[in-house]
């Protein structure tokens, strides 16, 4: 994923008739570039070869199965967004009129403080980006009349090229247009996954479009459609839960929210990524080594972007990550350069016809390449070649690279086909300036309040609820405690206006609604008291609600490592809390927010109730909407597995000795008293 400013071709070779004229070398070597090229735009389809097509659907949107069939070989993908009459034709002819440095150009995506509106003139530049925490002109307040100004600008730049072809913008609205002041921020894809909800996953990815257009971008890096396997990975949050069905859905209907129902053209462009096996590295280590078998990367890793792809996703997104395993015969080293999973199999036995984008700086990470120069990976199938900031040097070294031979012109002409291909059905071709067009500028269009307070209703988890302490009566009288409690920025995590989510005030998110503000305007403002370190004594209090749980991260930061799932070792503020509260007489209900399950039995004994809340985002009145009676209950169930001891991870469910506090699917109903009980808190301090 872009972020941060401080984000075996499955074709029989055809050999000339026997008696037939003789090729030289250089025909038959451009015969079977063609022929390679035309392999990779239509994928390769086997008798025996599985085939996956669209989901059956369940009230309107794809259904979580029960079961999915075990694969023994990469299916292929059938997609619902295909080309129209003429359009290849159209496409074709593009190519055809573009010198070599034409369609570098349109292989190289820039971040925006890097480039500028002439500079995409003059290097026809195909694509430029905003990574985690970039605003025009470095604003973090920057209005969408300044977004769509710099849209606009560089628009016209495009359009004043030679051939015209329009400029993309792509940003990461992972999480609702999360880079933007003002918008609504939905909850994290944890919480999604809660929820069990393809139905709402639709929803708020169709938002999150509207919410993209009114700022003038036309691609979001999204969804994230990893399987996390390990919970001390960073970005455990940003996957929908450890199960595969879920992701597979999920992935189906994310796209189809962002990209629209649309078999010819599409809305917002959607980004299958990371591909693949991010969740799945040893240790949980970001950007590390995922030792998978084929038949575990297939079945496990490959579910979602068989749901993603057979939506129509124009884009892929490559990961960080390896792939290797000695003992397999595995050894493709960092997928940016594995042309058997880029090409081979993404492009040939999948079927994939849109483009390959690397992600941030990616090519820097395979062997023998820098930030500028990666021929492996080109050649190994990146189509858009993610370069924040030495994207001029990139554009030297790729031309010498294709006038050398490094790189054969039939890669460049298949990477620079699927670029206009995508343009072409994402309307871009023949679209207006991003603010003419439908939701530019538009306030209403980036909110999405009550969509987002549903979202966050049906996300959380009731763990714990003892004597039925949930809900509130609606004028109990409340004591508020906890660090996070009146914190947007814990709220909304990382991805957040900036790429790790630090930094912000609750004033950089207007119009927002912490926990303490919903529980305020849900009982009275009279019925409720905060003290942040609960220095106030709760006699008196029908009941102290604890806010508490993680501090904001991203990617590798919030890598766990060595360190234990123990949440108390790194936030011993909150137990603190917690020792000062309870055992006065008052019941104690703790809401956790947190991007992934950790180990909290000292929590939990020191809770009556306790919530699993995730990373809910802005709208923290849905926290609320739960915790006092009313219209609405709980109904979320997890979407991973929650640990019993400090090191137990990785934990997956039909692992042998499986032994979870709560499995998945765990979750109460209000009213619901479940039973935990007292659990041991000894944990050591390392699981090196």
């Amino acid at each position: 994923m872009p972020r941060r400013l401080h984000h075996r071709a499955g074709h029989r070779r055809r050999t000339p008739p026997r008696n037939g004229p003789q090729m030289s070398r250089r025909h038959l070597s451009t015969a079977l570039a063609a022929l390679l090229a035309a392999g990779l735009t239509t994928g390769a389809t086997t008798p025996d070869r599985p085939v996956v097509g669209e989901p059956r659907l369940e009230h309107g949107c794809a259904r979580i199965e029960q079961r999915l069939p075990e694969l023994a070989d990469w299916p292929t993908v059938r997609t619902r967004v295909r080309s129209g009459p003429g359009d290849e034709e159209r496409v074709r002819r593009i190519l055809d009129s573009m010198t070599l440095a034409e369609k570098v150009g349109q292989m190289t995506q820039p971040e925006i403080q890097s480039i500028t509106p002439d500079e995409v003139r003059r290097y026809a530049i195909g694509s430029v980006l905003s990574g985690g925490g970039s605003w025009p002109g470095g604003d973090k307040h920057a209005s969408p009349r300044d977004w769509l100004a710099l849209a606009d600008a560089y628009w016209d730049a495009s359009k004043g090229t030679r051939l015209g072809v329009p400029v993309l913008w792509g940003i990461d609205a992972v999480h609702g247009n999360n880079n933007v002041f003002g918008a609504t921020v939905f909850p994290h894809n944890i919480g999604l996954g809660a929820a069990h909800d393809p139905c709402l996953v639709r929803d708020v990815a169709a938002a999150t479009a509207d919410q993209v257009r009114v700022t003038g971008q036309d691609w979001t890096f999204a969804p994230t459609l990893a399987v996390a396997r390990d919970d001390r990975w960073g970005r455990t949050y940003e996957g929908y839960a450890e199960d595969p069905r879920i992701t597979r859905a999920y992935g189906y209907e994310a796209v189809r929210g962002l990209q629209g129902d649309g078999r010819r053209r599409v809305d917002v462009l959607a980004t299958a990524k990371h591909f693949i096996g991010d969740g799945g590295t040893i240790g949980g280590k970001d950007q590390g080594v995922n030792p998978s078998s084929v038949a575990d990367m297939v079945n496990t890793h490959g579910q979602g972007y068989y749901g993603a792809l057979a939506a129509g996703a124009q884009t892929v997104m490559v990961s960080f990550n390896s792939w290797d395993n000695a003992e397999l015969g595995i050894a493709e080293g960092k997928l940016h350069g594995s042309r058997h999973v880029l090409t081979d199999v993404l492009k040939a036995k999948m079927g994939f016809d849109g483009l390959v984008v690397s992600d941030w700086n990616g090519i820097g990470q395979v062997e023998g390449c820098t930030n500028a120069s990666c021929p492996r990976a080109i050649n190994a199938g990146v189509d858009v070649v993610m370069v924040p900031t030495d994207w001029k040097a990139f554009i030297a070294n790729t031309v010498q690279q294709v006038e050398s031979g490094l790189i054969p012109v039939a890669r460049i002409d298949d990477a620079v086909t699927r670029i206009l291909r995508v343009k072409l059905r994402a309307g871009v071709l023949d679209g207006e300036r991003p603010s003419a067009r439908a939701h530019a500028g538009s306030a209403k269009a980036l909110q999405a309040k009550e969509l987002a307070r549903k979202a966050v209703r049906e996300s959380l988890v009731l763990l714990k609820n003892d004597r039925h302490v949930l809900p509130l009566k609606p004028r109990a009288k409340v004591l508020v405690v906890g660090k996070s409690a009146d914190s947007l920025q814990n709220q909304t995590g990382g991805w957040t206006l900036s790429w790790q989510g630090t930094g912000n005030t609750n004033a950089d998110f207007p119009g927002g609604t912490t926990v303490l503000s919903g529980l305020s305007d849900a009982l009275g403002a009279e019925n409720v008291v905060f003290s942040e370190h609960g220095d106030v004594d709760p006699k008196g209090f029908d009941a102290v609600v604890a806010v508490l749980g993680e501090t904001p991260y991203a990617e590798g930061h919030g890598d766990i490592g060595e360190r234990t799932l123990e949440a108390a070792r790194q936030y011993p503020e909150d137990v603190a809390v917690l020792d000062r509260v309870r055992g006065r007489g008052t019941p104690v209900v703790t809401v956790y927010l947190s991007g992934r399950p950790l180990l909290v039995n000292k929590e939990l004994n020191r809770s009556d109730a306790f919530v699993a809340a995730w990373l809910p985002g802005t709208e923290g009145g849905g926290v609320a909407d739960l915790l006092v009676r009313g219209r609405h209950s709980f109904r979320g169930t997890l979407p991973y597995s929650w640990p019993r001891a400090a090191c137990q991870s990785p934990l997956n469910a039909g692992q042998p000795g499986y032994d979870p506090l709560f499995a998945p699917g765990y979750g109460l109903r209000s009213g619901q008293h479940g039973d935990v009980g007292p659990l041991p808190e000894d944990a050591p301090e390392t699981c090196g």
